[in-house]
């Protein structure tokens, strides 16, 4: 049977902008570190995969001096672990507020999936509590438990390296012909397509201007009918699936049976 794969952040909520920044800029102040990253910062934060590996792109001998950290590399790598378990736990109680929507589309649409028999996962290199606190928020507790989950550090290398997808692969017992993947990055589609997978792109909030030459399809979002009505915007199209007013598994399977190499 075929397989649906989400990224997480970005694709199953907008996370990025109003989970993931204000819970570093908490746990920087908890710390006493001397840096706030804005709006705008952020959004270069972004291509880095991974909070932890975000976290080091400060480690500048500057800031290092400035904050009073240890040079010693095993000491930061300790210290690093310490701030990204606090901004996990900051950022698990955001999600669990509720005050971060699903994006649309995104239960329809594997709720119709695990209805057609599909395999459901999430793939994704955060940490994996804050994967699950968002997988169960867009998808409820019954469908979440669906999904198999891989996340964190269970691959050396994080998106763009197609590491996490080719564990999943191997972990599901699936080949890459039959997966559809849903991503919201350049750097997330670039890891899909290394792993051989054809992939949909819904952007999210800092990745909009990226370049997602690929990808099977671009929409704005994945769209739904109710309970208030959101058409998807169709930004590419190379296949000619023609999704609208939104995306169906129908489409998807279109989408796997005219994907370059289908068989």
């Amino acid at each position: 049977m075929p397989a649906l794969v989400f990224d997480c952040d970005g694709v199953l909520a907008d996370t990025e902008r109003y989970g993931h920044l204000p819970a570093f800029n908490q746990t920087f102040r908890e710390f006493g570190l001397p840096v706030r990253w804005s709006d705008s910062e952020y959004a270069g934060r972004v291509k880095v995969g991974g909070g932890k590996e975000r976290m080091k792109t400060l480690l500048t001998p500057r800031f290092i001096a400035a904050a009073g950290l240890p040079s010693d590399t095993d000491a930061l790598d300790q210290q690093i672990a310490r701030w990204h378990r606090r901004k996990t736990e900051v950022y698990t109680g955001i999600i669990r507020s509720g005050t971060i929507p699903p994006r649309p589309g995104v239960r329809r649409i594997a709720a119709e999936a695990d209805a057609a028999g599909w395999t459901l996962a999430v793939a994704s290199t955060s940490a994996e509590p804050a994967v699950r606190s968002v997988l169960e928020l867009a998808m409820g507790p019954e469908l979440a438990a669906r999904f198999a989950v891989f996340a964190g550090d269970i691959v050396p290398r994080k998106k763009p390296a197609p590491d996490i997808y080719l564990y999943a692969l191997d972990q599901l017992g699936l080949g890459p012909s039959g997966v559809v993947v849903i991503e919201d990055s350049r750097n997330g589609m670039l890891s899909a397509l290394d792993a051989g997978l054809g992939c949909v792109v819904t952007p999210s909030a800092y990745t909009g201007d990226e370049d997602f030459t690929g990808a099977l399809l671009v929409v704005s979002s994945l769209g739904d009918p109710a309970p208030q009505e959101t058409a998807t915007e169709v930004l590419s199209d190379p296949l000619g699936a023609d999704p609208r007013p939104f995306v169906r598994l129908a489409d998807l399977e279109f989408l796997l049976s005219a994907a370059p190499g289908a068989k």
